[in-house]
């Protein structure tokens, strides 16, 4: 058969067209080999369509994947884990060939005799390709924790910029991944999800230029008092009155947290962002996934309400989505598409 037409016949019909497009990729790799330009066609078919499934950032799609994850699924973790393998393949088929046009990949590995994975959606990039952007959130929770905001809006804000990404073309190569067992006891541990994916990434001597951690997003307060701030943090970092996104990381980072920062700031959302880079030694400031990158020399920075030091329903039960500010969630995710979009396109 012509190649064209395995090709061609690959865009017959949404979403099979995708799905049947990836296979025809494969095909022509194996069974005719050498012929780059085919391949070259097929990834740009494939990027042609799944720029179809784009979407902007709206706060509708943010409540239905913070309901889902926090409502129809809730805890997740290993000692719920149908919960936990549930909330992997719902996010899996979301990011997915049918939904928003992402091949996905799952990192498997074995914890307490389960098979437990991070789930990979990559967008390649082009003229600096082998430089990569990592866009993470856990999907996991603690127990006895719908985890809502812990972090179902952290996943909720992966899913929202992966679909605005779709079908595009960055300078850089964009990682959207999703974290197991971020939480205790597997938290800074060997079985950490993210460490895991770190450690993958420095063995094979990937260059990752920039990494964000999505965590914990949703809950803010105009009160006065009602940000509190951890031992160490100097005076003056941040207001005290919730009404901001952080932007923390390590003076390892800053440089990249500067760039964020800026590009924050021009999207002209309306909630603000404070940047702090602090010594890791500051409760709270190595608190997520970004701390496993930090570990493989790599920069990175945790978007975050700040989580125990504003939300007052942090790892409890009543974790749940009627807790969160959808309208200004909302704001800092079109801001952070903002922000991925300059880190993404030096």
């Amino acid at each position: 058969m012509d190649q064209g037409k395995v090709i061609r016949a690959c865009l017959i019909g949404l979403p099979t067209g995708i799905l049947v497009l990836g296979v025809a990729t494969i095909f022509v790799t194996h069974f005719w080999g050498g012929e780059d330009q085919e391949i070259v066609e097929a990834n740009e078919k494939r990027a042609e369509v799944a720029g179809m499934m784009r979407k902007p950032v709206s706060q509708s799609d943010l409540e239905k994947y913070v309901s889902v994850l926090a409502g129809d699924i809730g805890e997740r973790n290993l000692g719920n884990y149908k919960k936990l393998r549930a909330a992997a393949f719902w996010i899996e088929s979301s990011l997915g060939p049918s939904n928003m046009g992402y091949q996905v990949d799952r990192q498997k590995f074995e914890v307490d005799g389960e098979e437990v994975w991070n789930v990979v959606a990559e967008l390649p990039g082009l003229e600096r390709a082998d430089e990569i952007v990592v866009v993470g959130a856990h999907y996991d929770t603690v127990p006895d924790c719908p985890g809502a905001n812990d972090n179902g809006t952290g996943v909720a804000a992966l899913l929202a910029l992966a679909n605005s990404f779709s079908g595009m073309k960055p300078k850089r190569t964009i990682q959207f991944a999703a974290f197991v067992n971020e939480e205790p006891p597997y938290f800074h541990t060997e079985e950490m999800g993210s460490v895991v994916f770190a450690r993958q990434l420095s063995r094979q001597g990937a260059r990752v230029a920039a990494m964000i951690s999505l965590e914990t997003m949703g809950f803010f307060s105009d009160e006065a008092g009602s940000q509190r701030l951890p031992e160490g943090v100097p005076a003056g970092s941040f207001p005290d009155t919730g009404n901001f996104i952080a932007f923390v990381g390590n003076p390892g980072s800053s440089a990249m947290m500067e760039l964020a920062g800026k590009a924050y700031g021009k999207a002209g959302v309306a909630v603000p962002a404070k940047v702090a880079a602090l010594p890791e030694s500051v409760d709270g400031v190595g608190w997520s996934d970004h701390w496993s990158f930090w570990q493989e020399g790599y920069p990175a920075m945790m978007v975050t309400d700040t989580a125990p030091f504003r939300y007052p329903h942090y790892h409890k039960p009543t974790d749940t989505p009627d807790r969160i500010d959808f309208s200004r969630f909302t704001e800092v995710v079109k801001g952070m598409q903002a922000v991925v979009e300059e880190l993404a396109n030096p």
